[in-house]
């Protein structure tokens, strides 16, 4: 299986046993990629390299800005974890397309000029749950964009009017009809 060496230089395992400080002082940037069986086993940094990303990720920690907000104002958005399965799944409630569905939609050919409804979500989970059929994460995106498309072809590229809504009537008399002026 090929892997991505994210340095340019490799060294065999037992060589890097036998001196290991020899092998990462001849380490460009400070970083070796020590292989087994050719593969990569894992990386060795100098400490030279550790800190200098270690005052990266501070860094990068740091807000951009010097203006800084009394905590009562300001609360750090909590992380959240992204809950999409890995591999082949069921459809499951719950799920949802990636916040960039529209946009990924135009790049496999599915113009989508407004987001999808939470109705046509629900049609299509609902659809799929009960046909039991397995598909990867970005295999459903698919389906739910070409299947928007499909519903929506017929509206004129909208998405279908809600038909439980009431409709607010015409309050203005039109010139020529009784009661107008």
């Amino acid at each position: 299986m090929p892997s991505r060496i994210l340095t340019p230089t490799v060294v065999g395992i037992d060589a890097f046993m036998r001196d290991p400080r020899g092998a990462l002082s001849h380490a460009e940037g400070g970083t070796v990629a020590v292989f087994a069986d050719n593969a990569p086993a894992f990386y060795a940094i100098t400490p030279e390299r550790l800190a200098t990303l270690l005052e990266l990720e501070a860094r990068l920690a740091r807000p951009a800005s010097d203006v800084t907000l009394d905590t009562q104002f300001y609360e750090e958005p909590a992380a959240v974890a992204v809950a999409v399965p890995m591999g082949k799944f069921a459809m499951y409630a719950g799920w949802k397309p990636d916040d960039d569905f529209i946009r990924l939609a135009g790049l496999w050919g599915i113009a989508l000029t407004q987001p999808v409804t939470p109705e046509e979500l629900a049609a299509f989970v609902a659809y799929w749950q009960a046909e039991g059929k397995v598909f990867h994460h970005v295999q459903w995106q698919q389906k739910l964009a070409r299947s928007v498309q499909i519903g929506r072809a017929g509206n004129g590229g909208q998405p279908k009017r809600d038909i439980n809504a009431f409709s607010q009537p015409d309050r203005e008399i039109p010139q020529g009809f009784r009661g107008a002026k």
